[in-house]
C-alpha cells in the first residue's frame, strides 16, 4: 500500500543551537515524525563545540573543526532554520518572539540556549568579552589574534575567573601567543583565594601548569572597572589587558527574565522529564536549565546525556505517549586541555595529567564532532522496474532543486515564446520575450507587467516570501519602473487549519515587508493546497519613460553587475548536505534584500535585465540578441558568493545548469558558474563605461555593490569569455 505524505498538524520549535538539540536534529532526520512541523531558532548558522574551545583558542583546531553545522543538520533533519535571536515567550499565547520577524507559533517547545558569562561591571560590556556565547568569544579571539600578528595590538590578556573555564583558556590563548612568535602576558583575576571547582590533587596540578605555562594569577582582587587598555582593581597593581575576558561563573540570558517562565537564579526551573516546571509543553535542556530535582554544575556533559531523553519526550508529548525521567549522573570524568597537546583528567578525586590524555581527549571529540557532520546518506527514491521509455533517465539524473533550479530550460522556452501572441490594440507595446510586458498607460508613461514563482529553497515560509517577493520585483527593477502593486499566488503543503492560519499570515508578512519597502502595495492573492510550498508573485511598475529593456545597448558599452553568483550551486548543495553553513545563510541573506536603490541608480541604463533561471551568461545572451551585439566577459572580473567555486570545481551543479550551457553558448574557458541558474539575483546593465564608474561609486557610497564584468562590441556570435 502507498501512503501519502501526513498532513501537517503540529509545531514543534527548538530555541537555540546547544549540544542537546544538536543531537536531536540528528535523531529527528533519521525517523522524522509525520505530520510535525520542526523549526529552529538560533543567532547564527553554527553553534560551536564546549570541547573544542580550548584546542581552538590555542590554535590546535580551525574553526571549521570547531563549528556544529546547524544548516546543516536542519536540511538533514527536515527543518527550518530562523537566523536570529529569540527575545521572548508568551505562553498564554504560544508564540516566541524574534527579533527582525513575524512571532513564531509553537505546539510543543523546547529552549536549549545556553548561558552567557558578561558580567555587570563597570567598563565590562564596552572593553571585555565574555567567555560565553563561545561563538562570539570565538571571534573576538581571531581578530586579537590577527591584530597580535600584524604589531598593532599587545599581547596582553587578563582573563576574570580562576574556575576550570578561566584557567583551561588561560592556558590556551598564552601558548596560542607564544606561537604566533611573541611573548604573551596573560593573567588570570580571581576573587577567591585559589583556582575552583576541582579537588585539591587536580588543582595542585593545575596551578603548576599555569606556572609552566607563564600565565600570573592575581587572586583575593576585586575589580573596579574595565578599560580598553587595562583592567583596575581595588588596592592592588593595575593588570594591563589589551583582552579581557570573562570568565567568572555563568549568568543566564537577560532576556528569560521578562518571560513567565519559573526561574531560579534567572535560570529555567525544569522536572525530571525536563519540562519546564508546570508547563507540559515547554522543555528546557543544557546549562539554561536548573535541575532543582537534581542540582548539578554548569557542564556540557549534561546536555549530551539529556539529549536521548529530550529525543523521546518531543515526540511523546507530539504524540500523545509517556514520558521519560532524565538520571543525570553524579560523578563524571573531566578532561581540562593544558594549552599545548596535554591534559588533565579528574575523577573520584584522583588526578592525573598526560600528552596521551589530550589525544584521548582530542579523540572523544572529534567522535563527538563526526556524529554531527558526517550525517547517514538518506534513502535514494526506488525507481520501478518496469518503467515508460525515457522516465528512468529522468529520475536517475540529479534531484530537482528549488528557486530557479526548478525552471524549465531557454532553449524549451525560446521554442515555444514566439508563438504567444499579444492582443491587438495600442496599450500593448511589448509581450512575452523580455523581463516584463509593457503597457501603455491611459494617463501617459507606461506600466510593466510580470509574474513569477518559485518552488521552495527553504523550509521558512517567511524567508521564502521575501526571496520570492524580491525575485519577482526584479522584473520591475530590470526595466527602470517603479513597483507598484502585487498579487500573490500560493501552493502550501497539506496542512491543518492552525498551521494554515500560521503559514499564511507568516508570507503575508513578509511579502508586505518586502513590497511596502519597494513602494509597492500587495493587494490581494489566490492560495491552494499542494504537494509542497511554491510563492509566486504577479507585480506591475510604472514608468514615465520607455521602460529599459534588453535592446538598448550599444557598442563600447561595458556590462555592470549587482550581485555575485553563484547561489543556484550553493542552494543545490544545500540540499545535498554539500554547502558550508556559513556559505549558505550568506547567500540567503543576500537574495532577500530588496534592490530599489540599485535599480534608481540604473536608471539611465541602456539595456537591464536581472540575472535569473538562464544564469549570467544566459542573460548577457539575452541583451546581446536583442541589441545585435556580440559580449566579452572577463572571468576573473565575476564576483562569485563564497563556497560557490569549491563546490562548483568538485562537480556539484543546479539540475538547470545543462540546459543553460546549451542555451548560451560560449567560446573560451567553459565556467559553469557562468550558467548557474540564480534567484533573487543581481540587476545587470549596460552602460557607457563613465557612467559605469560613476554607477559604481553611487552604489559604494551607500554600502552596495557594482562589478563591470565585461564589454559589448559590434558583431555577432557566441559570448567571448575571457
Amino acid at each position: 500500500m502507498i501512503y501519502s505524505p501526513a498532513p501537517l498538524t503540529r509545531d514543534l520549535v527548538l530555541i537555540g543551537g546547544g549540544h542537546a538539540h544538536a543531537l536531536v536534529l540528528r535523531k529527528w532526520g533519521m525517523a522524522p515524525l509525520p505530520g510535525a512541523r520542526l523549526t529552529v531558532i538560533n543567532p547564527g548558522p553554527t553553534a560551536p563545540y564546549t570541547g573544542m574551545l580550548p584546542g581552538h583558542v590555542a590554535g590546535h583546531y580551525d574553526r571549521e573543526t570547531l563549528e556544529i553545522d546547524l544548516v546543516r543538520l536542519c536540511q538533514f533533519a527536515g527543518a527550518r532554520l530562523i537566523l536570529s535571536h529569540a527575545t521572548d515567550i508568551n505562553r498564554s499565547d504560544r508564540m516566541i518572539s524574534v527579533e527582525g520577524r513575524t512571532a513564531i507559533a509553537y505546539d510543543t517547545a523546547s529552549i536549549d540556549i545556553g548561558i552567557t558569562a558578561q558580567m555587570d561591571m563597570p567598563g565590562f560590556i564596552d572593553h571585555a568579552v565574555g567567555a560565553k556565547p563561545l561563538d562570539i568569544y570565538a571571534s573576538r579571539w581571531r581578530d586579537f589574534v590577527a591584530a597580535v600578528k600584524s604589531g598593532t595590538t599587545a599581547p596582553k590578556v587578563a582573563i576574570i575567573g580562576a574556575g576550570v573555564a578561566g584557567c583551561e583558556l588561560s592556558m590556551a590563548m598564552a601558548y596560542s601567543l607564544a606561537q604566533a612568535g611573541v611573548t604573551p602576558s596573560v593573567t588570570v583575576i580571581e576573587a577567591g583565594d585559589s583556582v575552583s571547582g576541582l579537588g585539591i590533587q587536580a588543582r595542585k596540578q593545575m596551578l603548576y601548569r599555569m606556572q609552566q605555562a607563564g600565565v600570573a594569577l592575581c587572586f583575593n582582587a576585586h575589580i573596579q572597572c574595565v578599560t580598553a587598555t587595562h583592567v583596575i582593581l581595588e588596592n592592588q597593581k593595575t593588570i594591563a589587558a589589551s583582552l579581557t575576558v570573562g570568565a567568572a561563573g555563568a549568568f543566564p540570558h537577560k532576556w528569560l527574565l521578562k518571560t513567565d517562565l519559573p526561574l531560579i537564579d534567572g535560570f529555567i526551573e525544569t522536572t525530571p522529564d525536563l519540562r519546564v516546571n508546570g508547563d507540559p509543553d515547554f522543555f528546557a535542556v543544557g546549562d539554561c536549565a536548573a535541575m532543582s530535582f537534581a542540582p548539578r554544575p554548569k557542564a556540557g556533559v549534561f546536555a549530551v546525556r539529556a539529549a536521548d531523553v529530550l529525543h523521546h519526550n518531543l515526540r511523546a508529548t507530539l504524540t500523545g505517549k509517556p514520558l521519560r525521567a532524565f538520571k543525570p549522573q553524579k560523578n563524571y570524568l573531566k578532561l581540562i586541555s593544558l594549552g599545548e597537546k596535554s591534559a588533565l583528567a579528574e575523577k573520584f578525586g584522583f588526578a592525573f595529567a598526560s600528552p596521551l590524555l589530550w589525544r584521548w581527549k582530542d579523540h572523544i571529540d572529534r567522535k563527538f564532532m563526526e556524529k554531527l557532520n558526517t550525517l547517514p546518506s538518506m534513502p535514494v527514491l526506488a525507481i520501478p522496474g518496469e518503467i515508460a521509455l525515457g522516465a528512468r533517465e529522468i529520475m536517475q539524473d540529479k534531484p530537482l532543486c528549488g528557486g530557479c533550479g526548478a525552471k524549465v530550460g531557454g532553449s524549451i522556452l525560446s521554442a515555444v515564446l514566439p508563438s504567444i501572441r499579444s492582443i491587438p490594440g495600442p496599450d500593448v507595446i511589448q509581450g512575452a520575450g523580455d523581463d516584463a510586458a509593457i503597457l501603455r498607460q491611459p494617463g501617459g508613461g507606461f506600466q510593466v507587467l510580470s509574474t513569477d514563482h518559485l518552488r521552495a529553497i527553504v523550509q521558512d515560509p517567511f524567508e521564502m516570501a521575501r526571496i520570492a517577493a524580491v525575485h519577482a520585483l526584479g522584473d520591475v527593477w530590470a526595466m527602470g519602473a517603479h513597483p507598484q502593486s502585487a498579487l500573490s499566488s500560493i501552493i502550501l503543503p497539506r496542512m491543518s487549519p492552525a498551521l494554515q492560519r500560521r503559514t499564511l499570515g507568516e508570507i503575508t508578512d513578509a511579502a508586505q515587508e518586502i513590497f511596502l519597502d519597494s513602494g509597492a502595495a500587495l493587494i490581494g492573492g489566490h492560495t491552494t493546497m499542494g504537494a509542497e510550498l511554491t510563492i509566486g508573485f504577479t507585480v506591475t511598475g510604472t514608468r514615465q519613460s520607455m521602460p529599459i529593456t534588453v535592446a538598448g545597448a550599444k557598442p563600447g558599452d561595458v556590462l555592470l553587475l549587482t550581485r555575485p553568483i553563484g547561489s543556484g550551486v550553493l542552494m543545490a548543495a544545500s540540499m545535498m548536505g554539500l554547502a558550508q553553513g556559513r556559505d549558505v545563510a550568506t547567500v540567503l541573506a543576500t537574495m532577500r534584500l530588496p534592490q530599489t536603490r540599485q535599480a534608481a541608480i540604473l536608471q539611465n541604463a541602456h539595456a537591464m535585465t536581472d540575472v535569473t533561471g538562464f544564469g549570467l551568461a544566459g542573460h548577457v545572451q539575452a541583451i546581446c540578441t536583442a541589441s545585435r551585439l556580440r559580449a566579452e566577459i572577463r572571468a576573473g572580473d565575476v564576483p562569485f558568493f563564497q563556497g560557490a567555486r569549491k563546490l562548483s570545481d568538485s562537480g556539484v551543479g543546479s539540475s538547470l545548469l545543462q540546459s543553460n550551457i546549451e542555451y548560451a553558448p560560449s567560446t573560451g574557458i567553459s565556467d559553469p558558474l557562468l550558467f548557474d541558474p540564480q534567484t533573487a539575483g543581481g540587476l545587470l546593465a549596460a552602460l557607457p563605461p563613465n557612467a559605469a564608474k560613476d554607477a559604481i561609486d553611487t552604489l559604494a557610497k551607500e554600502g552596495l555593490r557594482g562589478w563591470v564584468i565585461g564589454n559589448l562590441q559590434e558583431g555577432s556570435g557566441p559570448i567571448q569569455i575571457i
